[in-house]
């Protein structure tokens, strides 16, 4: 796995001007008005992972949905020149959807943690949601103890896959027109070898539930890989592309992928003339320059002895970046390794509207990896070898996981966000069998029915003719 930033990241120092609370000691609770945040749905992203230093000051960037419980964060009708504050989900969420959503989230915890214990001297940037959509339409076509291994792995607990399928088409619908302020779009598709029937069940679920485009590709042809591509690049307004490596290897038989694109701009943006030059210090101590943006807000702030909070809200205030900062007794690492639904519910449950002075890097990320490591040690693996069963996505196949592979983008600046992640799901099956003699073998020259050896040899150097 790999990330790339360009760009700037946090400071191991206190932001310019102050602390991001404005003022106060580690683990003080600074005053607040109280004016509760209601937490609708919580989806954990990036953070740097430091290398134990306790003394660093860290930051761990969480992208969580939530919706406000009061008038608006900036008081009626989002302050001035804002967008009309969007107080409410246009309608309740369904008992499925609510636990599909606690599984998503859990799931993504787990998933960051295991990502970080790999990488801790790298940024990461993942995403839960799509990750976890694309293995769930994966789930369609999974049978027996793969499928069991897939949803325990998911967190879905006992959900049956109508429930879960139905929870994901409820919330497909509901997040991409939440806020007509934000640019969401959600694509999924599968991709199949076109000498492969797919059963008309999975095709039946897959696209009533995700809106999946289904085709059949000649995987062999040299431009099978460009045609995937391009739908991944339309489907993130140009920001991850490259997905899958040409060519195509003979044994893959399915592509299933997930694209999630975000771009919204800050209910209040920073002003680029107060933009101010820092240091961030790095795991080893040393720093490095940074540009912070900077500017004083009325936000949902929560803090105590371990973390202070605070939510960026975009737009219509849906949704907001949240911002979790270790205290300095702390290290990052020490907080995610901790870190578990309930901590994360209590950050995002417990925000009260304060004053705050942000102190905000910009930045922007690129980061890919593959999954594979990860998903077995939490419970995947059956669906990586060939004892999977995925019978119920084709006729004439019996194919496993080949890799798991997300790429993601962000850029974080004084206007706004825009994200972008795609999730593929690679499934194989077994090919014919290759005997390539490019290093030291033997050979024997025999009557095969008397097995009579008349000749052997080994070859231990580049032979020449």
């Amino acid at each position: 796995m790999k990330g790339r930033i360009r760009a700037t990241r946090t400071t191991g120092e206190d932001p310019p001007g102050g602390r991001l609370t404005g003022g106060g000691a580690p683990g003080e609770q600074v005053p607040i008005r109280q004016v509760p945040i209601r937490q609708v749905l919580g989806r954990q992203v990036p953070g740097r992972q430091p290398s134990g230093r306790p003394t660093l000051l860290l930051w761990l960037l969480l992208t969580a949905f939530a919706v406000t419980g009061c008038d608006g964060i900036l008081g009626p009708g989002g302050g001035s020149g804002a967008p009309p504050a969007i107080t409410e989900l246009p309608r309740a969420l369904s008992p499925t959807e609510i636990q599909t959503i606690t599984a998503s989230n859990a799931f993504g915890l787990e998933l960051l943690r295991q990502v970080l214990d790999e990488t801790p001297d790298e940024s990461v940037f993942l995403s839960p949601f799509s990750a976890s959509m694309a293995l769930g339409m994966t789930m369609n076509g999974a049978d027996g103890e793969t499928f069991e291994a897939m949803r325990s792995t998911l967190q879905f607990g006992e959900l049956t896959d109508d429930e879960i399928n139905a929870a994901y088409r409820g919330l497909l619908d509901l997040l991409t027109g939440l806020d007509p302020d934000v640019e969401l779009a959600i694509g999924n598709s599968v991709w199949f070898r076109e000498d492969l029937t797919v059963r008309q069940s999975f095709r039946d679920r897959v696209e009533s539930n995700f809106d999946a485009r289904i085709q059949g590709l000649d995987f062999s042809a040299p431009g099978a890989a460009d045609v995937i591509n391009g739908w991944a690049s339309d489907a993130t307004m140009g920001r991850i592309d490259e997905m899958i490596e040409p060519p195509i290897p003979g044994t893959i038989v399915a592509y299933l992928m997930n694209a999630v694109y975000f771009n919204a701009g800050w209910t209040r943006t920073f002003d680029p003339a107060d933009t101010e030059p820092g240091e961030f210090e790095r795991p080893d101590g040393t720093t490095g320059p940074v540009e912070f943006m900077t500017r004083r807000d009325t936000v949902p702030l929560h803090g105590n002895h371990l973390w202070t909070a605070v939510d960026l809200p975009y737009a219509g205030q849906a949704w907001a970046m949240t911002v979790v900062v270790p205290h300095r007794t702390l290290s990052l690492h020490e907080i995610i390794g901790e870190l578990t639904l309930e901590d994360w519910n209590e950050i995002v449950g417990n925000l009260n509207v304060a004053e705050v002075r942000i102190a905000l890097p910009r930045f922007e990320l690129e980061w890919e990896a593959v999954l594979n490591d990860q998903l077995k040690r939490m419970g995947m693996e059956i669906a990586f070898d060939g004892r999977a069963d995925f019978t119920r996505m084709f006729e004439d196949s019996s194919p496993w996981i080949d890799e798991v592979k997300q790429k993601t983008f962000v850029r974080v600046d004084e206007e706004g966000t825009e994200a972008a992640a795609v999730t593929s799901v690679s499934l194989e099956e077994s090919g014919p069998t290759t005997l390539r003699a490019d290093r030291p073998f033997l050979f024997a020259i025999r009557e095969r029915l008397s097995g009579t050896i008349l000749f052997m040899g080994a070859i231990v150097e580049p032979p020449t003719m």
